[in-house]
Order: C-alpha cells, then structure tokens, then sequence
C-alpha cells in the first residue's frame, strides 16, 4: 500500500505526469475510488476522469437505476442486506464490461470480499481517507445517509469507520486528504497514480 499525503506534495508534481503515458499505463484497468461518505468520492472521480480523459461512473447511481429507487428506498423496502448484494453485481458488472474508467464506489462496497477481489483483478483503488470531523461536516449537509438514521449520527459514523478502516487501507493506494479543495486531491491522485505504476510495473499489464 503506498500512502499520499496531499500537503507533502509539490504544486509541480502534476506538471511532471506524461498523462497521455499515464493514460496508456492505466491500460483497460479501472480507477475505482473507496472510502467513507462524505470523503469526496464522486466529486473527485469526476474531476480525475476528466483529466485523465476517462468515463465516469458513480456506483451508487448505476445501483439506483438499476433498482428503479433511491439508495433510501432500497434500505427501507429491502433493507440493507439486498442492497448489498445488488451493489455487488452492480459493481462487478462495471468492472466486468465497462473499464477503462473511473469508478466512484459507496461506502461499505470495499467491505465486500468478493468485490475486493474483483478490484484487485481489474483495477486500481484508491481510498480516500479523510478525518472524522472533516466526513461529518460533509455528511450533515445530507439527511437521506441510510446509515446515519440513528440517534447519534457522529457516533455512528466514528465507530464505522473504525471498522472500516483496516479494510479501506488494503486499497493500492491510500490518498490522505485535509478539507480542501477537491482539485488539490485530484492533483494528488494523479501524482500518486503514475508514481504507484512505475514503482508497480506488475500493474501495467492490463487482465
């Protein structure tokens, strides 16, 4: 696992990536983008999409249109365990039939082993990791968080975490992030991509 921190990086350090080499080293792999709610998963994986001139696609809305219902809808009426699995095929399908791209995945997908598996095999991942103050302060600007329906939310989403992150730091590479803007971490992202692959040559080879 390699570890960025965003502060430690150079404003050149994106002026220096070849990103038509980057491009072509990321082969027919997917980015796929893990972490918490509210650590900029989808913000960031559009903005790096863009740059490096690659599809989009957000996991959580491929699973809602799948569903035909909001995330919301599916934990109430299916409750969370079927989201779970829908989320699963969903994600597997993308990898499966849709990379090179970039893929913002929800919160707990990295949870999943089998998931876990089929991201090793066909992409790279990427968590971004955020403190706990910063995801709260983002997450209070959304009410329909599923998961944060309790009576202590702050507590919810620490203990979470807490859980979640032995598993978020197998990812490839970890991106540390402050509260700051997202272009900074994308420049981040991008500067960490090209450094992980040529210090990973194994990772060039597409499946």
């Amino acid at each position: 696992m390699t570890i960025v921190e965003t502060l430690d990086l150079p404003d050149s350090s994106e002026s220096r990536v070849d990103r038509d080499e980057l491009r072509a080293t990321i082969g027919e792999r997917a980015v796929v983008l893990v972490g918490m709610m509210g650590s900029g998963k989808s913000s960031v994986g559009r903005r790096l999409a863009t740059r490096l001139g690659l599809p989009f696609v957000d996991a959580d809305t491929e699973i809602e249109t799948a569903a035909g219902m909001t995330i919301p809808e599916i934990f109430a009426q299916r409750g969370e365990s079927e989201f779970r699995n829908g989320e699963r095929r969903v994600i597997s399908r993308i990898l499966t039939t849709r990379a090179p791209l970039v893929l913002a995945t929800g919160g707990g997908a990295f949870m999943n082993a089998e998931t876990r598996a089929r991201i090793a095999d066909l992409g790279i991942s990427i968590w971004l990791k955020a403190d706990p103050e910063v995801l709260m302060r983002r997450v209070r600007k959304n009410a329909k968080r599923p998961l944060l329906q309790t009576a202590n939310p702050e507590e919810t989403l620490r203990r979470m975490l807490t859980e979640r992150e032995p598993v978020y730091a197998l990812a490839d590479l970890t991106l540390v992030s402050r509260d700051e803007p997202h272009d900074v971490v994308v420049t981040a992202a991008i500067a960490a991509l090209d450094e992980y692959l040529r210090a990973n040559p194994d990772r060039k080879q597409t499946p």
